[in-house]
């Protein structure tokens, strides 16, 4: 039998893990970039937040590429997130977002279990109260969720954007050739923006016709907010992630396709 071809929704050039997870799972990868990541309008409010981190009891990083862009700004600088002043801690939402910080050095201090930024709010170790708080996050479409409810707990948040996930302009003519054939067995959507922007990209290629490529393809959705999403413009997601990160998308993506053979290799998260 075929190998299920799965569709993943990533930033431009961040496909590598994901396809690596899904091929040893048993199945075949279709890239359909649906974010490119680039920086903000301005750099000035990062660079004032930046100017005065000694300030700041947390950083609350919601992404990894949160992460990549302050790492970046503050090397342009001579300084880094491994050396950041010792009273500062480092607060990750997300076991991508926790690997980006090791991976520079400086170790998340607390990452909540459940990988959302609910869980974070939730299980926090320290109460908010009188806490000096610094959020990068991306320019638009983010949640404020992390802020409102620090605040309300009595905590200063400062949200600055360090990046923004714009639209692609258009996606590969191969990537069009595939998804016309319609033989998608599962299309995997890693936030709102993923969903919005591959709808308003079908709609680019396809005009009137847009739903047809996904008409026999199930939708999976890495959390609540993304299925929220997907019920908007797309209909009930068929799976949701759970952890939600890629093993638990894999996991989902197998649950959503159970007629499909994905073969015996083991994965990660089947």
């Amino acid at each position: 039998m075929t190998r299920p071809l799965i569709g993943v929704t990533r930033a431009a050039g961040q496909l590598s893990q994901a396809r690596r997870l899904f091929e040893a799972a048993g199945a075949d990868v279709l890239d359909l970039p649906a974010l490119e990541i680039g920086p903000p309008d301005s750099w000035g409010p990062l660079d004032d937040a930046l100017a005065e981190w000694d300030q700041f009891h947390w950083i609350l990083f919601s992404s990894a590429n949160g992460v990549e862009a302050v790492e970046a700004r503050l090397a342009r600088q001579g300084r880094s997130l491994s050396r950041r002043p010792r009273g500062l801690r480092l607060a990750a939402v997300g076991r991508r977002t926790a690997e980006v910080l090791e991976a520079q050095g400086a170790a998340a201090d607390f990452v909540p279990a459940d990988f959302v930024a609910d869980s974070l709010i939730d299980t926090f170790p320290v109460s908010g109260f009188g806490l000096r708080m610094l959020l990068p996050r991306v320019q638009s479409g983010g949640r404020t969720l992390l802020a409102e409810a620090f605040g309300e707990a009595g905590a200063r948040v400062v949200e600055v954007a360090a990046y923004e996930s714009r639209c692609p302009r258009a996606w590969p003519e191969a990537t069009v050739t595939v998804l016309r054939e319609g033989a998608l067995a599962a299309i995997t959507f890693s936030s709102g923006k993923t969903v919005r922007h591959s709808v308003a990209l079908l709609q680019q290629h396809f005009g009137e016709h847009w739903r047809e490529p996904l008409r026999d393809t199930a939708l999976v959705s890495i959390g609540p907010q993304t299925s929220r999403t997907c019920r908007e413009l797309l209909g009930e997601p068929d799976a949701e992630a759970d952890p939600h990160d890629l093993n638990g998308l894999l996991a989902a993506c197998r649950r959503a396709t159970p007629h499909r053979d994905w073969g015996s290799a083991a994965g990660g998260g089947g």
